[in-house]
């Protein structure tokens, strides 16, 4: 706990808000949100949405391993889970579009629950490894089978409908994202207010305590994992609506990985540190093709060497917050915050 958090009653700690000045920028960022697509070109667009989607996904990824402790390379797997299900739907039944995404987010839950059988028996490095298994195994599935999936050639979907609109520009699937996204880290942050998001920090603190305590750690860690995996399921399912088509490709290894760095350079067990490090990890590539760009002519084997960098990139930023800040960009936030609270009378 940082010195100055400390409540002085359950009602100001149960609080969302702590003061006039957070609902203040709260919605000064809304009012951003809102403005945004009608001032920014399409690539900026693009970008939202994508970022928005990162936030859906970091920030279910976050519950279990930020606020549960349970680490997972999974994600990338039940995001397929989650777009496979929006596009076979959408391609045999009439649903409409919010049901299919409801269904996406539940069918990635019921296999997370599945996945997260072994968590009452392993932790650590050996969850990580069975999550890993799992991702591989949903990879091989969604290859393979092909009378669902399509194999390697994919499906292909219709664009989203809602309230007789298509949506199909970047501009329209930006009010489906990022209003979600929201809703969503909202919703994640009600969770942690009640008994269960409560009982995922106590596992986390300590699993023995929490269960001497009362806590059923299987019913409770399978609970996480069913969350984590429905916001990954809705995640998917928004990237299939987004991009129209779905392939094995689209979920490889390397975006659990995405993930996994995202929640730790934003901060674990911080919502905002999701929002940060899933926008922070989604601008890094575009960063580093405006570089290759750049260089290319001055140096016409840019694209080569700069292409291998993306994996370097993310591993030095795993490696280099884990080493110099723990806690990632939030705590970086909240430092900056704490400066400008106290100036000028800071030391």
């Amino acid at each position: 706990m940082r010195i100055g958090d400390a409540k002085q009653s359950y009602e100001a700690d149960e609080a969302i808000w702590t003061s006039q000045t957070q609902k203040l920028w709260l919605g000064l960022f809304l009012l951003i949100l809102l403005v945004f697509p009608f001032v920014v070109n399409s690539y900026l667009l693009y970008l939202g949405c994508l970022v928005g989607i990162a936030v859906i996904s970091t920030t279910g990824l976050n519950i279990l391993t930020g606020f549960t402790g349970l680490i997972s390379l999974g994600q990338a797997g039940f995001m397929g889970v989650g777009a496979y299900t929006v596009a076979w739907l959408s391609l045999n039944t009439a649903l409409p579009f919010p049901v299919t995404l409801l269904m996406a987010g539940l069918m990635a839950a019921a296999v997370g629950i599945l996945v997260g059988l072994p968590s009452l028996r392993v932790k650590g490095l050996y969850l990580a490894i069975a999550t890993l298994a799992a991702s591989v195994f949903l990879h091989f599935i969604f290859a393979e089978w092909e009378s669902v999936t399509g194999g390697m050639g994919g499906l292909s979907l219709e664009p989203a409908h809602l309230f007789g609109l298509t949506f199909q520009s970047d501009f329209r699937m930006y009010f489906i994202i990022v209003p979600l996204a929201v809703l969503m880290v909202l919703a994640a942050r009600n969770v942690f207010r009640t008994r269960i998001g409560r009982a995922f920090i106590a596992i986390r603190d300590r699993d023995i305590s929490a269960e001497i305590l009362g806590i059923n750690l299987l019913r409770y860690k399978l609970m996480s994992f069913a969350l984590s995996s429905f916001y990954a399921g809705i995640a998917g399912g928004l990237f299939a609506y987004f991009y129209r088509v779905v392939t094995p490709e689209s979920f490889p290894l390397s975006m659990s990985i995405f993930y996994l760095a995202a929640v730790i350079v934003g901060g674990m067990g911080n919502l905002l540190g999701g929002i940060l490090g899933a926008a922070f990890m989604t601008l890094v590539p575009e960063a580093l093709k405006l570089l290759t760009a750049a260089l290319t002519p001055f140096y016409p084997n840019a694209p080569v060497f700069m292409s291998p960098m993306l994996e370097i990139i993310f591993g030095a930023l795993i490696v280099g917050f884990l080493i110099f800040e723990p806690h990632g960009l939030a705590e970086i936030w909240h430092r900056i915050r704490r400066f400008f609270r106290l100036w000028p009378f800071r030391n």
